[in-house]
Formats: C-alpha cells, sequence, structure tokens
C-alpha cells in the first residue's frame, strides 16, 4: 500500500510546525518565546461568547445547511454592504470552516490538472500548496521592499499563459502587511478582464490597518469585477475567533453553488455554534475591534523600530495585518545561506521562535507575529539582539 501522488505535493504548514515546536519546548520546560502564530492574543470578546452560550443552552447543536444557515449569510450580507460597499444577496454566501477551507473549496471547484495560478510572493504559506494538493500550478511573482511588496502590473502581464486560470490578491498581506492601494488593483483588474481570470481576493485582515490607510475590495472596482471576483474573508483575525473557524466566501451564485456541493459531500456544515457567534461578531458591539487595532499598532511601531536598530536587519513598516517581516540576509555569511537556518540558529540560541521566510517564497526574510503581549515583544527583541551580537562577533 503507498499513499496517494497528491500528499506527495505538499508540504506541512511551517507556521503551525514552528508553533508546535516551540509549544513541545515549553512542555519540556525550555523558556522559549513564541513569536510564530498568526493568532491574536486577545480573547474572544465576551458578547460573542455569549451568544455562544446562549446558542448551547437553546439547544442549536444540530446540523445547519451546509453553507451555512440563512442569518448567519444576511450578516455576511449586511456587513459587506456596511464596511464595503457591496451589495450580495445570500445566494452569493457560502459560509464555511474558516478562510482556510474556503480558500480550499474555491481550489477544488476552480481548479484542475493544467491550470497556473498566479501568486505573488512573499505569499501566506499555503496558497501554493493548496493550488499543487488539487493538481494546479503555482506560478510565483517575486516581489521586494523595492515595490512595497506589491505586485507591479508589468510583472503580471509577463507572467500570464494560455494556462493561467486566476490570480490570488491577499490585502492586507500576510506577512509582509502591505495593503494594495486603489490604482494597482485597477491595473491589475484590467489585466484580469484582458485575459479572462478570475481574482481571488483574500481579505481577513481588512479591519487591521494603521496611519490612515484604506482598505479596497477587487468586487468593489465594477460590476465586472464583482463578477469575476470571488472575496475571502473570515472572524478569525478581526474578532480573535481564531479556534471557532468560520470564514467564508461572497461570489457569482453559480460558483457559490458548486462551492456549496462540495462541502455538502466533504464537511457539511460549519459548526452551528460557531455560527451563531459569528452572527454577534459581525452585527454586534465592535468597540473590541478598535481596541486591539490600537494596541496591535503600538506594537508594531516598536517591534519594528528595534528590528532596524539590529545590525544585519532591516524593516519595513507593515500598513496593516499583525506581522512584520525583516530582511535579514545581512546576517548571512559562512553560517548561513537563507532564513531557515538562521530560525534555527535563533531558537536555540535567543529561545525565540520565529517562522522562515522560504514558507512565504523568500530565503532573506523571516515573518514574526506582534499578536501577543508587549512585555513578551521586549524580551524576545532583548534576547534577538544578544544572539545576533554573539553570532557577528562569533563571525
Amino acid at each position: 500500500m503507498k499513499l496517494s501522488k497528491r500528499v506527495g505535493r505538499i508540504a506541512d504548514s511551517p507556521t503551525l510546525a514552528i508553533k508546535a515546536k516551540a509549544d513541545q519546548m515549553k512542555r519540556d520546560g525550555i523558556d522559549v518565546i513564541g513569536l510564530g502564530a498568526g493568532e491574536p492574543d486577545f480573547d474572544t470578546p465576551e458578547n460573542i461568547k455569549n451568544a455562544a452560550i446562549d446558542a448551547i443552552k437553546e439547544g442549536f447543536t444540530k446540523y445547519t445547511p451546509a453553507g451555512g444557515t440563512l442569518e448567519l449569510k444576511e450578516a455576511i450580507c449586511e456587513k459587506l454592504s456596511r464596511d464595503n460597499g457591496l451589495n450580495y444577496k445570500v445566494s452569493e454566501i457560502v459560509v464555511s470552516c474558516g478562510a482556510k477551507h474556503s480558500l480550499y473549496n474555491i481550489a477544488l471547484a476552480m481548479f484542475e490538472e493544467g491550470d497556473e495560478i498566479i501568486l505573488p510572493a512573499p505569499y501566506w504559506v499555503t496558497y501554493p500548496e493548496q493550488i499543487k494538493l488539487v493538481g494546479a500550478t503555482p506560478v510565483i511573482l517575486h516581489t521586494d521592499e523595492s515595490s512595497g511588496f506589491m505586485l507591479q502590473p508589468d510583472a503580471l502581464e509577463a507572467k500570464i499563459s494560455p494556462r493561467t486560470k486566476a490570480i490570488i490578491i491577499n490585502t492586507p498581506s500576510n506577512p509582509t502587511g502591505a495593503i494594495y492601494n486603489r490604482k494597482t488593483l485597477e491595473a491589475i483588474a484590467k489585466i484580469s478582464v484582458k485575459h479572462d481570470l478570475l481574482l481571488i481576493s483574500d481579505e481577513c485582515y481588512e479591519q487591521i490597518i494603521y496611519d490612515g490607510h484604506t482598505h479596497y475590495s477587487l468586487a468593489g472596482l465594477s460590476d465586472e469585477m464583482k463578477s469575476r471576483t470571488l472575496l475571502v474573508n473570515a472572524v478569525s483575525k478581526t474578532y480573535s475567533m481564531t479556534g471557532w473557524r468560520i470564514g467564508y466566501v461572497a461570489g457569482p451564485e453559480w460558483v457559490v453553488k458548486s462551492i456549496h456541493k462540495i462541502q455538502s459531500q466533504t464537511t457539511s456544515n460549519p459548526t452551528s455554534i460557531s455560527q451563531k457567534a459569528a452572527i454577534e461578531a459581525l452585527t454586534g458591539d465592535q468597540s473590541m475591534v478598535r481596541v486591539m487595532l490600537s494596541e496591535f499598532q503600538k506594537r508594531r511601531n516598536y517591534i519594528v523600530q528595534r528590528l532596524n536598530a539590529i545590525r544585519g536587519i532591516s524593516c519595513l513598516l507593515p500598513e496593516g495585518a499583525f506581522y512584520c517581516f525583516p530582511n535579514v540576509s545581512g546576517l548571512f555569511g559562512s553560517r548561513f545561506s537563507g532564513a531557515e537556518a538562521l530560525t534555527e540558529y535563533l531558537l536555540e540560541h535567543a529561545r525565540v521562535a520565529m517562522v522562515a521566510g522560504e514558507g512565504f517564497g523568500s530565503e532573506a526574510h523571516v515573518r514574526l507575529s506582534y499578536a501577543t503581549g508587549m512585555e513578551t515583544i521586549k524580551k524576545a527583541l532583548d534576547r534577538i539582539e544578544e544572539a545576533v551580537k554573539d553570532l557577528i562577533t562569533g563571525d
């Protein structure tokens, strides 16, 4: 007996792997600081938890429609209208078990052998693996600090072939925090129309934006773009609900129906209780979102300032999300040829866990999450600073 070929196409998630490793070290009594996981340290707001408790007490613990309850779909439509100026019908919404599940459902519904999917790098680690899992091919379009980690239209045009099926855009970006401006999105939209391409817009961090920047959705640019865009979002990051597993797709009804069909034969419905909690998250008190955002901004400013003060490291100021993606290639030399080896060194000598950039499409960078307390961040940066001093002195 042997495993299927598709399993051999993909790698383990490096973000989950580094979290598991850090957690094991802690269980072994090692004082390790984890800056790897993309998970807010804030608790889920009380009003959301209470909605879930009420759902349990009321016996809302049975199957729901596979693609989510009507009430939750209506709440999503209301949110998209309120926050994004987008008008969707409930028949154009499908709710899944998190944004990762939503994205995989899209891959199953839309991609097949021979298709090419253009993926700007740095990218979220799961995108290329899901593309490969369904037999399609990720086509990587590299970006860097000179463009603010933003896809450039001319470079995009050069990557398109007769096999190109779709483009994935993540704004604000995990791992860079870059936010696509309207002008760039309009240029991407024009190219997508010219070549009849699908656009997948991952907007999970849309509420975590700093310094007056504005989030624009591809689907909001025009009716034409709405008809060829699949908008993916979730309650995980905005409401600190990572474990509740509720994400959704908004898009053309014919695609949404296909995703619903796939989900009906795989997971069935998202958890009934989590759906009730998500309704409260989207329609209830939003004040905690502003509290979290204010704290994230303080942490962002501190961690970027500290990183840029360390010899051999440079870091752009993220515009959104809660990650920084510093360039650490200035620390490479005889001992390290890439970020993975450096992160292993820092885990061993500084007892700080972070994710190597190779999993995001760049061996010159590492990803640090500042979705943890300020004292923890300060302690981690002190350790990194000392370990880098030892490294430079040793060289």
